[in-house]
């Protein structure tokens, strides 16, 4: 990893992005009006436009598809861009993910690939971390010495509760506080789950994607207020990072205004433990010198 030695107190660090070019390969996901808004490429010129404007110095690219090919492409663009500092890709962790993860180590920009995550959200089983061949997939990721990003539905914290405490010795990291109800407000039983989730010592969670759970056309600071203050009183600063979900994030705000939100929400927390979740987190999680 390749994250500023002297980041805490001086630059943010961007712990969810994402980048795509619809005109190279289909993302079926952007069918439909919902997500017309963002149906385009976006670059890492775009990235470096908004993020330079926010005072992000590092950020971490997060796979979109369930795509290996899409990972080496990741990496190799993680490689020409000096803002990226490491990529969570993707590899089928049913398959063969030791042959998965040696084709994305070995590939150009390959040092650079500090996670894993499959999108468990679309997977129609509720207890699908837990089965057996999912587990040893999840074992060669800690065996690989990455972390793994989990992508679930309040629905299916539970599963990913028994995921965790089975691997103790894989960090975990818990993407958009697991999806809370933020629209309607409902926080339970999703907050019981995330407390539950977060008195396992091997996890961690980013402050993401709240804006899109809320009401895009309409959200306020204060309707992402609750799900922000559960997760500190779960988890603690050391253990929260920030991330934009940029860009579809732009479903509700731009850049600017999500991370302005986010800022804000810690904004009662001492200087030591706001550079935490700005960024220290971040890069102590994703950027170990022994990768």
């Amino acid at each position: 990893m390749r994250f500023p030695p002297d980041r805490p107190g001086r630059t943010g660090v961007d712990a969810h992005h994402h980048l795509w070019r619809t005109s190279v390969r289909r993302h079926e996901w952007l069918d439909g009006d919902a997500t017309a808004a963002i149906r385009r490429d976006y670059t890492t010129a775009d990235l470096r436009a908004v993020a330079a404007a926010s005072g992000i110095g590092a950020t971490v690219l997060v796979q979109v598809l369930p795509d290996l090919q899409e990972s080496v492409e990741f990496l190799a663009i993680a490689a020409g861009e000096p803002l990226i500092a490491g990529v969570v890709g993707w590899i089928d962790l049913t398959g063969s993910p030791a042959r998965d993860l040696e084709r994305l180590r070995s590939a150009p920009g390959g040092e650079l690939l500090a996670g894993i995550r499959h999108l468990v959200q679309g997977e129609p089983d509720p207890r699908w971390l837990e089965r057996e061949d999912v587990l040893a997939g999840l074992a060669a990721v800690r065996d690989a010495g990455l972390v793994y990003d989990l992508l679930v539905l309040p629905h299916q914290l539970p599963a990913a509760i028994t995921a965790v405490r089975a691997l103790p010795e894989l960090t975990f990291v818990l993407d958009h506080l697991g999806k809370p109800p933020v629209a309607t407000g409902q926080l339970q039983p999703w907050a019981a789950r995330l407390a539950t989730l977060a008195r396992e010592p091997n996890v961690v969670a980013k402050l993401s994607g709240l804006v899109t759970e809320a009401d895009r056309r309409h959200w306020t600071v204060d309707d992402l207020r609750p799900c922000v203050e559960t997760a500190l009183a779960a988890f603690g600063p050391d253990r929260l990072m920030i991330g934009s979900d940029w860009p579809v994030c732009l479903l509700a705000g731009t850049y600017a205004e999500v991370l302005a939100a986010a800022n804000t929400l810690i904004d009662g927390l001492t200087p030591a433990e706001c550079d935490a979740v700005r960024g220290g987190t971040a890069t102590r999680v994703y950027g170990p010198a022994t990768r």
